[in-house]
């Protein structure tokens, strides 16, 4: 991460001083931070860069976008014990966000057996994005859009606005690099705007033998190969490996950030 967003971090956690500190002597220890549960671990490199902040040495077996066991060690530390538990909640913070996300995504990564394409969304915590997107990919599935500037979405708020046709139309004159995608809770909407030349068309709160019969119906007027399908909406754990039956090329789930359970980590001086 950037200096300046590390600084940032520190200073939310740390303020002026942590005023803990003094109730220890300052020396030279070793720590570790170890797993208390299995998952996928994502975060390792920010909690090392946190550690290195404080001058702290560190080391580590593992690697990020691995699988890890309850009693893994993940990080070993050492340096002045002050810095160490200075540092100790930030750093875990990361790791325990962070490879909360990936274990999600790589779970519904396993049961779409590889079928479809697990997407994030926009539901990410202000000024954290990056590292839950970050997550999202080390877990096996695709970060979807970053920021608004990426490409062209058309919602349900927009058609109100201007109209279907008129809101892809419109969206062309954002320029030939940049993709548009479009939400549609029917067949006829997914037909109109196959037709119009849109390269994404997001299937929302559609049920999965809406999409079957929707994708039939693009195939049947030459238009399936020339667009991607995404999936969205009410889409869980339980119910994913039935959308990606369906044939879409993307399921997007906005729970990875936002029903995603931090894995447990804990830090521990020898």
């Amino acid at each position: 991460m950037m200096r300046g967003e590390l600084e940032a971090f520190i200073e939310e956690d740390v303020g002026f001083c942590d005023l803990s500190s003094v109730t220890v002597p300052d020396i030279d220890v070793d720590a570790k931070i170890i797993a208390k549960e299995e998952g996928i671990l994502a975060g390792l490199a920010e909690a090392r860069e946190i550690f290195s902040y404080f001058e702290l040495k560190t080391s580590s077996e593992s690697s990020d976008g691995s699988k890890i066991e309850d009693g893994t060690t993940i990080i070993n530390v050492s340096g002045s014990s002050r810095s160490i538990l200075t540092a100790e909640r930030l750093a875990i913070n990361f790791l325990g966000r962070m490879s909360g996300i990936a274990t999600l995504t790589g779970k519904l990564v396993k049961r779409s057996s590889g079928n479809a394409v697990i997407a994030g969304t926009r539901k990410t915590t202000p000024g954290f994005r990056r590292y839950e997107k970050k997550a999202i990919v080390l877990g096996g599935g695709d970060p979807h859009r970053f920021n608004l500037s990426d490409a062209v979405m058309i919602k349900d708020n927009h058609i109100k606005v201007a109209g279907l046709k008129g809101a892809i139309e419109a969206s062309k004159g954002a320029g030939f690099t940049k993709k548009i995608e479009v939400e549609v809770e029917s067949l006829e909407d997914a037909l109109i705007a196959a037709g119009l030349g849109v390269h994404i068309i997001m299937l929302d709160n559609m049920t999965p033998e809406a999409i079957e019969e929707t994708i039939r119906s693009l195939s049947d007027a030459g238009l399936r190969d020339r667009i991607l399908l995404e999936a969205s909406g009410g889409i869980t754990i339980e119910n994913v490996g039935r959308y990606a039956d369906t044939g879409v090329d993307v399921i997007s789930v906005g729970s990875l950030t936002t029903a995603a359970r931090w894995l447990d980590f804990g830090l521990y001086i020898e």
